[in-house]
């Protein structure tokens, strides 16, 4: 019965851990993270795939290119 309880509660466990690449799309030659907002460290570059922003932290951000 014990080993019945432990199976329930790890299987109800597993089923509220997000899966591991939620959070880890990249973007921007790999500095960029596709995420629904950009923090306050962060600067919205261009659309991922999925339609999610790629936030670039604002240390990594290029420079824009000077018209001569």
């Amino acid at each position: 019965m014990a080993k019945w309880i432990l199976l329930i509660v790890s299987l109800l466990v597993l089923g509220h851990v997000p899966p591991g690449n939620t959070e880890f799309k990249r973007c921007w030659n790999g500095q960029g993270a596709c995420r629904t907002f950009c923090t306050r460290q962060e600067t919205f570059m261009h659309l991922c795939p999925d339609a999610s922003l790629c936030c670039l932290a604002y240390s990594l951000k290029p420079s824009p290119a000077s018209r001569v």
